[in-house]
């Protein structure tokens, strides 16, 4: 599981490092807030109906097919793999019609009900070239899922990975070419979207290589496997009973950000008209500047939620009590060992790596601040991913709806309240109140299903804490040593960021070793670091 963990953590946050990266030369390209604030809004719904479109594939058809490979049967899973395929054709395409001729649709909604305007127009030109992507991405989904299922991390990372690399490649290349031609904001964003299409082909085509190169092996597991003659019927029940969880899941943080997406430009208009606020800028960090670089630590969540559900799900299968609660335990403080204090370190530097990343305009201030109360979010974002991984491994699925309506409901009352008391950082505590609560309720059941015992996991936790406090406190330090928190240039930026990270994960590290928390989150299985372990 580990080594499926950091294969994918690697992929994970190279790709989500990437898009991080992508922002900066894009922002360059376009020229600022507007074409950021085009790009952000046109994505959230794409995501959402992508979710709907895969519903929940690639984990949902893991589950499924190593519960049967843990039976012995690899009939079914293949059964349920060349059925999927035309199923997935066939609901990309849905997804594909749903955003391009709902474009005007989700582009007025968002847009406080205008219908009008060059905004507007621009709006649904961007989401129709982005629906392309959908047609695409849920059969490529698919294929991940059914490698996940033989514990296979491999085509999933490097998939992933070349996908990225040629989305990002391609969009900045068209996007500079057409501004240096036509000088047109809206065309260079759409080309860039348009680059989500290209890079699920690139994607795509790497994984039908990883299938004909493995399908003699594959076959050979066929031909020897028992048949437990599962009627497609019973197959795709379920298959949809794992995986609707699973779309809760890809879309918690969507629903959030729609959430505040829908609601930012009224309520900050209701309330705060007066204060002169720059929505779009708001609306462009929450949902693009900080929210790429908040979304780097919950790479390992989610990294760490497609490789333990094979293993936890292999283990409940089989009835290994102990085994389930091990993995469960390496499950929950791998997250911890590294969300926590990366979120912590994230939100002490917001300044510098804004200011280094996204340069010195007049937003730095706006940009930092967002930022350093954004941060933290990211433990509650990979708490929720984790546990939520986990129900789905004990067979909890309807626990995560459950976690994820409440959340959610909680988002929608207290984010017009917050919106009201702090106008820039609001929509965060609401959606840091509903993710601390849905995470509450997926322990309670944890503990309850799985009868967990959670006294170690909290010991670990309050280590982990004390040891962040620390790396915390070293950084406070040498930041006042020499002059504060918010850079006055990029190479100060530059400067200070490598400081703070080189003295913040010494001290951590150290920490760590001495005491022997590596060891026992790591094991000693990660060849390069048993000299120091």
């Amino acid at each position: 599981m580990i080594r499926g963990t950091l294969l994918l953590t690697v992929a994970t946050f190279l790709s989500k490092f990437l898009g991080m990266l992508f922002v900066i030369p894009f922002n360059a390209i376009v020229g600022g807030k507007d074409g950021v604030f085009l790009y952000s809004v046109s994505y959230t719904p794409y995501a959402i109906i992508l979710s709907l479109s895969t519903v929940g594939i690639p984990l949902a058809v893991s589950k499924f097919v190593s519960r049967y490979n843990t039976l012995g049967d690899y009939r079914t899973g293949r059964k349920l793999f060349r059925s999927g395929l035309l199923v997935m054709t066939l609901t990309g395409f849905l997804g594909f019609l749903l955003m391009y001729y709902g474009a005007p649709y989700f582009s007025s909604i968002t847009l406080d009900g205008a219908r009008s305007g060059e905004t507007y127009h621009n709006l649904v030109f961007i989401m129709k070239v982005l629906s392309f992507a959908l047609i695409i991405v849920p059969v490529m989904s698919l294929m991940r899922g059914y490698f996940q299922g033989f514990e296979s991390m491999g085509p999933t990372a490097t998939s992933q990975t070349i996908e990225q690399i040629v989305r990002i490649g391609f969009g900045l290349v068209a996007a500079f070419i057409i501004m240096k031609v036509s000088g047109s904001v809206r065309n260079a964003v759409a080309a860039v979207t348009f680059g989500a299409f290209v890079g699920g082909v690139a994607g795509l085509v790497l994984l039908v290589r990883y299938w004909f190169k493995r399908k003699p092996h594959l076959d050979q597991l066929v031909e020897q496997s028992p048949d437990h003659h599962v009627p497609l019927k019973s197959m795709y029940a379920e298959l949809i009973q794992y995986a609707i969880p699973f779309v809760a899941v890809g879309l918690a943080n969507q629903l959030y950000l729609l959430i505040d997406q829908l609601t930012l430009n009224h309520f900050l208009n209701v309330y705060h008209q007066h204060l002169n606020l720059d929505v779009k800028a708001i609306i462009a960090n929450l949902m693009t500047y900080d929210q790429k670089l908040v979304m780097i630590p919950v790479s390992l969540a989610t990294a760490l939620a497609v490789s333990v559900v094979p293993a936890i799900t292999a283990s409940f299968t089989e009835g290994k009590q102990k085994e389930l609660q091990i993995e469960m335990t390496k499950a929950l403080q791998f997250v911890l060992f590294f969300t926590v204090p990366a979120a912590v370190g994230l939100s002490m530097l917001a300044y510098m790596l804004y200011g280094l990343l996204y340069g010195f305009s007049d937003s730095i201030t706006l940009g930092g601040y967002i930022l350093r109360w954004y941060a933290p979010s990211a433990v509650l974002f990979a708490g929720f991913s984790v546990t939520a991984a986990i129900l789905q491994g004990i067979n909890c699925q309807k626990v995560t709806i459950l976690s994820l309506a409440i959340g959610i409901l909680l988002k929608m009352c207290f984010n017009p309240l917050f919106l009201k008391w702090w106008p820039d950082i609001g929509s965060i505590f609401a959606t840091d109140l509903g993710y601390a609560v849905s995470i509450l309720i997926n322990l309670a059941f944890i503990g309850k299903m799985a009868r967990y015992p959670y006294r170690f996991i909290i010991k670990r936790f309050l280590l982990i804490s004390l040891f962040t406090l620390i790396m915390g406190l070293g950084i406070w330090g040498l930041f006042s040593v020499l002059g504060g928190f918010v850079p006055a240039n990029r190479l100060q930026a530059l400067v200070y960021s490598v400081l703070g990270i080189a003295v913040g994960g010494f001290i951590y590290m150290v920490l760590s070793f001495r005491s022997g928390l590596a060891k026992q989150v790591l094991g000693t299985r990660i060849p390069f670091l048993n000299r120091f372990i």
